[in-house]
């Protein structure tokens, strides 16, 4: 049975959606599975060893350049190769208009969520074939639910999700031991931790002589990754790496603290212990989802939440001590 997700975005969803694929070759060992997704993440689904093939979009660079006949170019590309081959069911687990007519783009029967399980209505319009999922449901359920539903399968009842990731060379041998991942860095000003949190906890996991690690992604993140290592005694910032590095150096660390951010999610996905914080927004329907994770905080765009060192400390303390 040839089987085409389509999630493109973002990286924190694309993740959400990695155990549907452990899911569906539990049920149809012999599935043929191609992932559509945005480019910036198809090295990601690359890691799943069960997606046949990734199938990436550059749709986003039309955002900033749409008047780029490239760019267009690029997108009818990538749109043939998505028509290419034939499909037994598409599967569109994103549920936005956006998402419904990139589905509608392969060859195959459609399947997505029904008008009321979706925040964009309108896209159920473009499926076959549509069910209802619970909108009160995390995602990673959301999504398992859907694909469960589309192929005719039992999903193993309070099954932990299995996110299936395979890294090929991670090489971690130049990264001190132990050490703690900070993700400082994340999409809104209303979602970051103050850089004195931050330096605060750094403090104390260096005063128990674990290294702390700040990633970044951009120019400016890599600043701010910067002033907080040379504030630190036994610090490093990362410089933005390719994902599969990424991955590489989240799966060696001791733990993982970290804002609303895709990274964070990359994290539990590779089964490290993993604090999120959440000030802004609420954990709820897409916070971390797995084994060791743990969601503090959780506010809205008008209630900012209150998260202290001293409560990411009570909880991360037991997972290096």
């Amino acid at each position: 049975m040839r089987i085409l997700l389509v999630k493109l975005s973002s990286m924190g969803d694309v993740i959400h959606n990695l155990p549907v694929v452990n899911d569906i070759r539990r049920a149809i060992p012999n599935a043929h599975i191609d992932w559509v997704t945005d480019a910036s993440y198809a090295q990601l689904v690359a890691l799943h060893p069960s997606v046949n093939r990734v199938l990436p979009l550059r749709l986003r660079n039309l955002k900033s350049r749409w008047y780029s006949l490239a760019a267009w170019h690029q997108v009818f590309t990538d749109k043939t190769q998505i028509a290419r081959e034939p499909y037994d069911l598409i599967i569109d687990t994103q549920g936005l208009i956006k998402s419904a007519i990139v589905s509608n783009w392969a060859r195959g029967p459609k399947a997505g969520y029904d008008a009321e399980s979706i925040r964009e209505p309108m896209a159920s319009r473009w499926y076959e074939r549509r069910y209802t999922v619970s909108r009160q449901a995390h995602a990673v359920t959301r999504n398992r639910a859907l694909c469960a539903e589309a192929l005719g399968y039992e999903l193993i009842a309070d099954a932990p999700p299995d996110y299936g990731l395979q890294l090929t060379q991670p090489d971690n041998k130049s990264l001190p031991k132990p050490y703690v991942v900070c993700l400082h860095a994340t999409s809104r000003a209303d979602k970051q931790w103050s850089t004195a949190n931050w330096r605060a906890l750094g403090q104390a996991l260096n005063d128990r002589g674990v290294h702390v690690a700040f990633p970044s992604g951009t120019d400016a993140e890599y600043a701010t990754s910067e002033a907080l290592a040379q504030s630190l005694p036994i610090a490093s910032a990362w410089r933005t790496l390719p994902l599969p590095e990424t991955a590489a150096r989240l799966s060696a660390a001791t733990a993982v603290v970290g804002c609303d951010t895709g990274l964070a999610h990359l994290a539990v996905a590779l089964s490290r212990p993993c604090i999120g914080i959440y000030l802004s927004t609420a954990p709820a329907l897409t916070g971390l989802f797995g084994t060791g994770a743990t969601n503090l905080g959780g506010g809205s765009r008008d209630r900012v939440a209150s998260v202290s060192v001293a409560d990411v400390l009570d909880v991360l303390l037991p997972q290096i001590d």
